[in-house]
């Protein structure tokens, strides 16, 4: 005879957090697989340069706009993450825009390079200073 199958009893949340840490183990592994693999930026183009001064703790976002013609946004320098951590990235409006949270002391540059996929030839880019005190 069959039987109907019995529910978990979990406490309140936990499907939504055993699927949110999933997601993130996940993505997490996922992507550093895809930096191992990305080739690296070439030398940038004349670039645009902003330079911003902020303390510890504070948020600082950086707006892209939207690629078009099959060019893509890349990370194109190692951002030093005792003066900088990424925290966020999100679509809005008509641009990219990436949040990072000033860590530690220092000075930091931020660098995106406009390229062709995954090609180290840059069309455009652009750098943030980023000075925490």
């Amino acid at each position: 005879m069959l039987t109907a199958p019995r529910r978990l009893s979990l406490p309140h949340g936990t499907p939504q957090f055993l699927f949110a840490a999933a997601f993130a183990l996940g993505m997490s592994l996922g992507t550093s697989n895809a930096a191992a693999d990305a080739a690296a930026v070439g030398p940038l183009t004349k670039e645009s340069v902003t330079t911003v001064s902020t303390q510890r703790g504070a948020l600082i976002a950086v707006a892209l706009p939207h690629a078009t013609d099959g060019l893509t946004w890349r990370q194109a320098r190692s951002v030093d993450p005792k003066v900088l951590r990424q925290v966020s990235e999100a679509d809005v409006d008509k641009a990219t825009v990436i949040v990072f949270e000033a860590t530690g002391s220092g000075t930091a540059r931020v660098s995106y390079a406009l390229t062709r996929g995954e090609t180290p030839s840059v069309h455009r880019a652009v750098t943030h200073v980023v000075r925490v005190r």
